[in-house]
């Protein structure tokens, strides 16, 4: 179909959904847990890049950043390139050039090298992550949807785990450089498979890249995709400022090792049980509704934080993953199901708006935590996450 004046059409006939097949599918959540876990790779790791390469805490956690960085500016090229070449070509290709780009950190000379390749890792891991939720929202019934999206984002959770457990092991036995030649070449393997697995979506005719990302325009004037998008933003920015400082309350409140701190990371596995639920419970209740109740369920746990003994802190952390990852799991569904055309642009948005969230969470926290301690951590947090509730329920639950 043509996109005329005014008019945007979807990029696949809707008669091209099928329901999605297990390596098709294996093919995707493979693919987005290699995305994830080559992005955090350096963070189990910065004490030995600080004494490898003579730099210290904040200079090796730019290793980190840049990723972030280099994610959200690059997220709104990927989905509308997918819009205009096709999806399997875009996340294949990317995922090549990802593991390229791994491989290549393994050589890194020095600490400036090294964070300059991080970021290049960025600007490839949208070509995966902004792409696989489009490309099943175009190859796949509607009522599969919310199922493999929930799987995809549940697939996610699993790759930051195994980047973080799987690069502090390798590291630890032989070294940080071991790390990204192990990870590079399982990115290469997994780039070979979506080629092999994923079906061949053709792009609308006359559909140019200029053209799709001219949609993403007429996506921020649509309501409920404003409010997604918001949405997004309040998740990561919650997310990330809880867990990138509470390192620090641990120690200071508690006194915990680095073993023990690093251990209650593990709470983040409670989310590869959330996501596919949520996923499943879409139809019943509906996205937004299953968006409200994740949010508040976030700030319910955000609040238990502040309890004065240890093990009702990492019930609370529970409890903000379960919610977090419940919003998180149904929202880029939504996203792809709202927008009337140019699927792949509206979720690179998304992931733009997510990633922006991030940024601010992984820094403003920062300054509440010099302000305030730990409460004002929580209290900046938690602001967010009603941020999030207001876009919902008045944005989002527009007809």
């Amino acid at each position: 179909m043509a996109r005329g004046k005014g008019t945007i059409v979807p990029a696949v006939d809707p008669s091209a959904a099928q329901r999605p097949g297990r390596r098709e599918v294996l093919a995707l959540y493979a693919g987005t847990v290699l995305a994830y876990a080559d992005m955090y790779l350096t963070q189990p790791i910065l004490p030995l890049l600080s004494r490898d390469l003579g730099a210290g805490p904040a200079e090796a956690g730019l290793t980190v950043s840049a990723v972030v960085l280099a994610i959200a500016a690059a997220a709104s090229v990927h989905g509308p390139l997918s819009d205009a070449l096709g999806r399997r070509r875009v996340m294949a290709g990317s995922m090549a050039l990802l593991a390229a780009a791994t491989l290549a950190c393994a050589f890194a000379p020095s600490l400036p090298w090294l964070i300059g390749l991080r970021a290049l890792q960025g600007l490839f891991v949208p070509g995966m992550t902004a792409v696989s939720v489009a490309y099943a929202g175009d190859r796949f019934a509607s009522a599969e949807l919310p199922r493999v999206v929930g799987g995809i984002i549940g697939a996610s959770v699993v790759g930051g785990l195994v980047g973080r457990v799987g690069a502090g092991a390798l590291a630890a036995h032989l070294g940080w450089r071991a790390a990204f030649l192990v990870f590079g070449a399982v990115t290469a393997l997994v780039a070979a498979g979506l080629g092999r697995e994923l079906a061949e979506l053709p792009a609308a005719a006359g559909r140019s890249w200029g053209g799709a990302a001219r949609g993403m325009a007429d996506h921020l004037r649509r309501p409920r995709l404003l409010g997604a998008y918001l949405v997004g933003a309040s998740l990561f920015f919650g997310w990330i400022g809880i867990f990138t400082y509470l390192p620090y309350h641990l120690t200071e409140a508690w006194g915990l090792s680095t073993g023990q701190v690093s251990s209650v990371y593990l709470v983040y596995a409670a989310g590869v049980v959330a996501s596919p639920l949520a996923g499943r419970l879409t139809g019943r209740f509906g996205a937004t509704a299953l968006v409200g109740w994740g949010l508040a369920i976030e700030a319910l746990g955000m609040a238990a934080t502040l309890a004065g003994a240890l093990p009702l802190l990492v019930a609370g952390l529970v409890v903000l993953v379960l919610g977090t990852f419940t919003a998180q799991a149904v929202m880029p569904a939504f996203v792809n199901q709202t927008a009337l055309g140019n699927k792949g642009s509206a979720s690179a948005l998304y992931l733009t708006f997510y990633y922006l969230g991030g940024t601010l969470g992984s820094v403003l926290p920062g300054l509440a935590w010099q302000a305030a301690g730990w409460t004002g951590v929580v209290a900046l947090c938690g602001a967010a996450v009603l941020v999030g509730l207001a876009a919902n329920a008045l944005l989002c639950r527009r007809p």
